[in-house]
């Protein structure tokens, strides 16, 4: 990146810090208890130009490298806003993604601007409540007809479910072929017949995150609301993973970074046996441990996003980083909340929402067990 882009970048991140102090913090506690971020909010994030920033300028972005959004992630999760960070991660760096790489003109025309507005929110429909994971166990289904397509079946744990204005559905389309094969994208208003969105789940952690089932019942979408090519959408999906796995990683060692910010303020003011608990050795020793956990992680995505940029990241690397980071974060975080000792477990006390917020990166963007299959075949070659 140039000088005079780093620049750029330093002054857009302090834009950042400041909208999170001034328009954040004062309200994320409300949107917690409330289980939902009003969709009036992305469309003031948008005006402050803090959506889908680096999309081409003729869709609205600001042509800017992957780095301008991945700060507005870092930035909120290294604040514990964990749930405005997933779901701008999943808006933003995965949904619009889809639609920049795989769309047509006019689906792009169509969806783009309104997603850097905020007047649109995206999201992406894969996990169904009998595949997770599995996309060869999926049994939503499209089926060709006269006017286009009907699409019939279920999808669960779906980011922006209740917010979103346009969701990108993953549904087999050829069931002559096996496993993944015969995959199709489509894209689904939220306004569609047919369409129903369920409940808004009660979660462990990211209570403000709006993650819901989602219903189609012989939903009607034309051939332009197709995505991609049609049965190719297994390798649109293989194509925008990496991306997707690099955010998630790229998140999880901000958390892990806003977590050890907590511990290290916590243990200079907290008094055992008449001395800060920062004097005990064993404490000193536990901070050195997460401090070069996160340094190295934080190496490591740096890296992984100038590949990014360039194209030249693979999915085993994207695997690696999505694996590692988001492990580190889950025991960085666990060893700041045991600093705070039974403080740290009570709600009030920000590390606790750390805690619960973080559990769930090592599940959605691919389980840390599917990442290690995916690097062990990379590493071994397919056997």
């Amino acid at each position: 990146m140039s000088n005079e882009l780093q620049e750029e970048l330093s002054i857009f991140k302090e834009t950042v810090v400041r909208f999170i102090e001034n328009e954040v913090a004062p309200q994320y506690e409300a949107w917690e208890k409330n289980k939902i971020i009003p969709k009036s909010f992305y469309q003031q994030m948008g005006s402050e130009g803090l959506l889908c920033c680096d999309l081409p300028e003729e869709y609205g972005g600001f042509g800017v490298p992957v780095d301008f959004n991945f700060v507005v992630v870092e930035e909120l999760a290294k604040s514990g806003f964990f749930s405005l960070s997933a779901n701008l991660l999943v808006h933003a760096d995965i949904a619009a993604h889809y639609i920049l790489n795989m769309g047509t003109e006019e689906q792009k025309q169509k969806y783009l601007p309104k997603m850097v507005s905020g007047e649109c929110i995206g999201a992406i429909c894969m996990t169904e409540p009998a595949a997770g994971s599995d996309l060869q166990g999926m049994r939503t289904y499209g089926k060709k007809t006269d006017e286009g397509w009907s699409i019939s079946g279920s999808k669960t744990f779906i980011s922006n479910g209740q917010n979103a204005s346009v969701y990108i559905v993953a549904a087999k389309t050829n069931l002559d072929v096996a496993g993944s094969k015969g995959t199709t994208l489509f894209l689904i208003d939220g306004d569609k017949e047919g369409f129903q969105r369920g409940q808004n789940l009660d979660k462990l952690g990211q209570h403000a995150s709006d993650t819901s089932e989602l219903f189609f019942d012989n939903v009607k979408v034309a051939e332009a609301d197709v995505l991609g090519k049609v049965d190719e959408g297994f390798l649109g999906l293989m194509n925008e993973l990496p991306r997707e796995r690099l955010a998630c990683a790229v998140a999880g060692v901000a958390h892990a970074e806003g977590a050890l910010k907590l511990a290290l303020e916590y243990i200079k003011e907290r008094q055992a046996f008449g001395a800060p608990i920062a004097r005990i050795q064993d404490i000193r020793q536990k901070i050195a441990d997460m401090a070069t956990q996160v340094e190295l992680h934080r190496l490591m995505v740096d890296k992984y996003t100038e590949l990014l940029t360039d194209r030249k990241l693979s999915a085993d690397q994207a695997a690696m980083a999505k694996y590692s980071c988001t492990e580190m974060e889950g025991k960085v975080i666990d060893m700041a909340l045991q600093m705070f000792g039974g403080y740290g477990y009570m709600a009030e006390y920000p590390i606790s929402r750390f805690y619960a917020d973080a559990r769930v990166q090592r599940i959605y963007g691919g389980t840390s067990e599917i990442m290690k299959e995916i690097i062990g075949k990379g590493v071994i070659g397919r056997v």
